[in-house]
């Protein structure tokens, strides 16, 4: 039923799949990616194979082929038995720079009997893309010479399948992934009552609606602290933070949302406050609460926060499938905000800052202009987890210094831009910044932020310096595999403990916001005082003290 040589060369990916990568896989994951890394090996040599034979190649038969396979068998069972043997050490290398604790004993059995039924699951679905070509080759061998059917039957099998798989089984996987979403919006079942303050986004005196604001709207609005917690913080009187979000189901145009979200700015007074944020949320519309308390605490609550959803989809989804929803909307509101802003008296206005963090800092950069911006620029901009097509970002690194590592890039003197991550503050350089400041905080065992679709054939240029302090050293690159390895690790880089992958930790947002927006009077001791409320036990947001 197994052709041998196919079989060997998934057993080889199988073994390379389970060197480490950039976020630590359970038995499940694991298990998932090796039997998708079995099956994808099987393929290729299958799919070279078959080309071999199209062009009528002689090849090995009878008793020399059964040696040539048993001389090829051994060295890629020997190297399989011991890469299984070291696959857990391999993943506690990752697991305990994260503080995660080891792998469980059993976990190298399950596994491996998840991988196998996703390779037989594979092998089947294989099969029969494999009889569909031999079913249009034969029909084809009708008609026109053998050779030119064997390759028009490829080509075609190949059509069809491409085919169904993209407008099958990818939309219908789409539409369900979609409908989820949705509901997790609960636009339907508002639970919670909309706010009483006539101030707050949503309030019967708002033109945004609470019921089309769904969950991740109206947790951010009622969220974070008040003044009076502000004001137990620091000692002195604080305002109320304003926080204005606009959900997606409140109009289809991205024009419109941003118009709303402008009025609605005007109506509470958004522009008479000291530090403006334009903010882009994930994909999903949710926004970090870690990042939005502690720069309301800095700020004394005298703070105005808007943001328009523009997806249902999770980041790594919208990336892909709604690549232009969230440049179109955080362009609209740009645009509109900028315009406004700079028509203000210079002395009346606030600082206005940009932000976003995984797919919001992709937006947020993309409605950057700095040629718009060049005589008036905004205050800077605080961008996490960047994603790795961002255009500002890749230009960014294209500019670091060549003694500088990939993963934190140092740009000239650092007066504009400036990389930090859990392990290097904003500040470390102690030099000054410039009119200016834009901020990447960014991890090293991000691969949202470091994927690289070129490592199917090579390895990225983080891969070839020495490793973040948060990356395992045992990582080593791999053809194909890598490319696997680092689109498994993007479906879960939020499984990753705060402070380590896509999990973006309260202490490292204070770190930026400080150095980013410069609090006035803000001494150590505050920022001590604001890391001891703010990321507790890997709570998300600040205690509300």
């Amino acid at each position: 039923m197994f052709s041998m040589l196919p079989l060997l060369a998934g057993l080889l990916l199988v073994a390379a799949s389970l060197t480490p990568s950039l976020i630590p896989r359970d038995w499940l994951v694991q298990g998932l990616l090796a039997g998708a890394s079995m099956a994808a090996g099987y393929a290729m040599m299958q799919f070279l194979l078959a080309i071999w034979r199209t062009l009528e190649i002689p090849v090995l038969r009878g008793r020399a082929a059964r040696i040539g396979h048993a001389l090829l068998a051994v060295p890629v069972l020997a190297l399989l038995g011991a890469c299984v043997f070291m696959a857990d050490d391999w993943q506690n290398s990752i697991r305990a720079r994260m503080g995660m604790p080891a792998l469980e004993v059993s976990n190298t059995t399950k596994m491996l009997a998840t991988a196998l039924a996703v390779f037989l699951l594979l092998f089947l679905i294989g099969k029969a893309v494999q009889a569909l070509f031999d079913l249009l080759r034969l029909r084809l061998a009708r008609h026109i010479p053998v050779r030119s059917a064997n390759v028009l039957g490829l080509l075609l099998a190949a059509l069809i399948t491409v085919t169904l798989t993209r407008d099958g089984v990818v939309n219908w996987a789409m539409r369900i992934a979609d409908s989820s979403y949705v509901a997790a919006q609960h636009l339907t079942d508002v639970s919670v009552a909309p706010p009483a303050q006539d101030w707050q986004a949503g309030s019967a005196a708002s033109a945004i609606a609470w019921d089309l604001m769904g969950k991740p709207g109206r947790d951010f609005v009622l969220g974070g602290p008040d003044a009076a917690a502000i004001a137990r913080f620091t000692g002195r009187p604080a305002r109320e933070p304003l926080r204005i979000y606009v959900g997606l189901a409140q109009d289809k145009n991205p024009e419109t949302r941003a118009r709303t979200a402008l009025n609605e700015m005007l109506r509470v007074g958004a522009f008479d406050r000291k530090v403006l944020v334009l903010a882009s949320p994930t994909g999903t519309g949710w926004m970090d609460p870690a990042s939005y308390d502690a720069l309301e605490y800095m700020q004394g609550g005298d703070v105005a926060t808007v943001a328009i959803q523009y997806s249902y989809l999770q980041s790594p989804l919208a990336l892909i499938f709604e690549t232009d929803a969230g440049l179109a909307q955080t362009e609209a509101l740009m645009r509109l905000v900028y315009d406004h802003w700079r028509g203000l008296p210079a002395e009346r206005r606030p600082r206005l800052y940009l932000h976003g963090i995984s797919l919001g800092a992709w937006s947020s950069m993309h409605a950057f202009n700095p040629f718009q911006m060049m005589n008036e620029p905004v205050s800077g901009a605080f961008w996490v987890g960047p994603p790795f097509p961002s255009t500002l970002w890749r230009q960014a690194n294209a500019a670091r210094q060549a003694q500088s590592p990939f993963v934190l890039p140092q740009i000239d003197q650092g007066e504009v831009i400036r990389y930090a991550s859990q392990f290097a503050t904003p500040d470390r350089s102690g030099k000054p910044w410039g009119r200016l400041r834009i901020l990447f905080l960014q991890y090293g065992s991000d691969p949202i932020v470091f994927y690289d679709a070129t490592s199917v054939w090579r390895a990225p240029t983080w891969m070839r310096e020495p490793p973040a302090p948060d990356v395992s050293p045992l990582l080593r690159f791999t053809p194909i595999v890598t490319q696997f390895q680092l689109a498994a690790d993007m479906l879960v880089a939020t499984s990753a403990p705060p402070g380590f992958g896509h999990i973006y930790h309260a202490h490292d947002y204070i770190d930026g916001w400080i150095s980013v927006t410069a609090p006035e009077g803000w001494s150590a001791a505050d920022t001590a005082r604001l890391k001891a409320i703010c990321g507790v036990n890997g709570l998300a947001g600040c205690e509300n003290r």
